[in-house]
Formats: C-alpha cells, sequence, structure tokens
C-alpha cells in the first residue's frame, strides 16, 4: 500500500524482504528520495528497462569532474555486479543510468547536471548507501545461463 499526500509525502507497506536489501530502514521522515516509476506495457521505449525491484545496495566510493557532469563511482557485491555491463543500465536510489564502467566490484556512473538537479545526487558524498536495480534482461539472461 502507498499513499501518497497534497505536500507530496508518502506512507508505504514495506515487507520484510524490502526492509533487508535496501536502504529503507535508513530512512528518515523529511528525507529526500528519488521514486522513477517503472515502464509500464504500451509505453515508449525511449531509455532503460526499470522495473522499480530493488536488488541490493551499492556504497559511493567517491566522485570526480568530467567537463560539466560527474562521474561517480560505486562498490557492491560481486553477486549484482556480475548484471552490470558498460553501456548497459543500472537503476541508483530509483534513478536510471547508464554505467560507464565495471571493474571488479566496482563500476561508474555518468551525472549530468540535469540529473543532479532533479535528484539526490546533488547530496551524495562518499560512503553513502544507494539502493541498486540490475537490467532486468541481464537477470534473466543470468537465470537462463544457469538452467541451461
Amino acid at each position: 500500500m502507498v499513499e501518497v499526500t497534497a505536500d507530496k509525502a508518502f506512507t508505504a507497506t514495506l515487507s520484510a524482504e524490502t526492509l533487508r536489501v535496501t536502504t529503507a530502514a535508513s530512512w528518515k521522515e523529511g528525507m529526500r528520495i528519488n521514486l522513477e516509476p517503472s515502464l509500464l506495457a504500451g509505453d515508449a521505449l525511449g531509455g532503460h528497462f526499470v522495473s522499480g525491484h530493488v536488488d541490493g545496495t551499492a556504497r559511493a566510493i567517491g566522485k570526480k569532474q568530467s567537463g560539466d557532469s560527474t562521474v561517480w563511482e560505486f562498490e557492491t557485491g560481486l553477486k549484482l555486479v556480475k548484471f552490470l555491463a558498460p553501456k548497459g543500465s543500472v537503476v541508483l536510489d530509483g534513478v536510471s543510468l547508464t554505467v560507464n564502467t565495471v571493474g571488479g566490484n566496482r563500476f561508474t556512473v555518468n551525472i549530468i547536471p540535469h540529473t543532479a538537479s532533479v535528484t539526490n545526487f546533488s547530496a551524495l558524498a562518499a560512503g553513502d548507501m544507494l539502493n541498486l536495480e540490475v537490467d532486468i534482461i541481464a537477470r534473466y539472461v543470468a537465470r537462463l545461463m544457469e538452467v541451461a
């Protein structure tokens, strides 16, 4: 159950699984979070496939400027990083992004000024934990490889 109020506040019922794999247990009243709607059947495919299912978390390692953009480096478990590929998609705290690089258990994304201004990436700091959703197609390909 999700209820959104006129002042953009919302309440939600969270399962034990949601609390286990997300950062939701650390949310505080008044905290800014990103909510990106999932792709609906029949919608134009102008971006990434986003399902809204969080697979785990990633920790912000650091950032560096690249022109007008900011390149953020993140770390996640090997169980999830295997689903990430350069130029593939990843969702961090509800924001659908393109993966730049992947190495070991780390990956980078490029945050353009518009994304920083309309999401909580403008307040992100090294050490912060974010919710991570992997690409749904990568998830199914990996599953098919396991059972083939």
